[in-house]
């Protein structure tokens, strides 16, 4: 019986993570030493967004920066560059051919009728870049896209969410 419940909370938590709207992923520097860095330095210079939104991931990211143990520091060891940037996207969806078969069975002639649906929006791409300060090499990379630009009230909620996903991934976990 226990085996079956951990299972399920498996199969459950699984499904959860999958459902995410944003594609994330993340890349290292493998000779570095994440136990080493303690204290960090937001660079926005490659930041080009409004300033309300500039907020909202600069606040999430100070925030999960420090939930893994990091602080804000003006002599830090990680150096924090933040972009973002967003493309124009177009959705093409079809449906299925429906109506009635003609003559000749399901693979005659006769009458049938497809959709055709498409919609433009533009996504959002946020890159964040950890750089030691000592060496100026990058170390770690995360990249999220996906966040829907086109709405406020949808930008509200996904970029605290958006980064947090991006982070999840800080420290990498060596294979």
């Amino acid at each position: 019986m226990k085996k079956y419940v951990l299972l399920v909370l498996a199969a459950a938590t699984m499904g959860l993570t999958s459902c995410s709207p944003f594609q994330v992923r993340s890349d290292y520097a493998e000779t570095a030493n994440f136990n080493l860095y303690k204290t960090y330095k937001l660079r926005i210079d490659d930041l080009k967004l409004n300033d309300i939104d500039k907020d909202r991931v600069l606040n999430e990211l100070s925030k999960q920066l420090q939930a893994k143990g990091l602080h804000p520091g003006e002599n830090p060891d990680l150096i924090v560059n933040v972009k973002a940037n967003h493309k124009k996207v177009q959705d093409v969806q079809s449906s299925r051919p429906y109506g009635m078969y003609g003559w000749g069975g399901p693979y005659g002639w006769g009458v049938g009728m497809s959709r055709t649906w498409t919609s433009n929006y533009n996504e959002g791409t946020l890159i964040v870049d950890l750089i030691d300060a000592a060496s100026q090499k990058l170390v770690w990379q995360g990249i999220g896209s996906g966040i829907s630009v086109d709405s406020p009230k949808s930008k509200q909620r996904q970029i605290p969410e958006i980064v947090a996903e991006i982070m999840a991934n800080y420290p990498p976990q060596r294979k």
